[in-house]
């Protein structure tokens, strides 16, 4: 499973943005700049994450964008939804129609495993993204493969 570019690079503003807390404002071009992303889709995804609360933008001269709420109340969660919709790994749970649901042993499975993979991009806040990661987190595969 991969996020999305525009997924991603929300994160990525997002983290930049939280990063200017207590800064006073910033905006989606200075964004842009810091994060190397083009201009036109940070402002798109301003518009999201605004839309989603995740984001406070103020017009005129001492405008710009804030937080909409502190960092460690903002979660991976939060973001992706606000950029892709409900975190699940099939549409079937969405009620789309499926040509082998009469036969599917899955489907009551899948809002189990919709609900724990949320539940772990929630359980990371925009707060610990400001940090690098204990090394130990860096790559929990690591240890499986050897």
């Amino acid at each position: 499973m991969r996020l999305s570019n525009l997924a991603d690079y929300a994160v990525i503003t997002m983290s930049q943005a939280s990063r200017h807390c207590g800064d006073g404002r910033v905006s989606a071009a200075e964004l842009a700049a810091e994060t190397g992303l083009p201009v036109p889709t940070v402002q798109r995804l301003v518009s999201k994450l605004t839309a989603a609360g995740l984001l406070r933008s103020e017009r005129g001269a001492r405008g710009g964008l804030q937080l909409g709420r502190p960092a460690a109340a903002i979660t991976v969660a939060d973001i992706v939804e606000a950029v892709e919709g409900p975190i699940a790994l099939t549409a079937c749970v969405d009620g789309v129609d499926c040509d082998f649901e009469a036969n599917c042993t899955m489907k009551p499975h899948w809002p189990v495993i919709n609900s724990a993979l949320r539940g772990a991009l929630a359980a990371i806040s925009l707060d610990q993204l400001r940090n690098p990661p204990a090394p130990e987190l860096t790559n929990p595969l690591k240890e499986e493969a050897a």
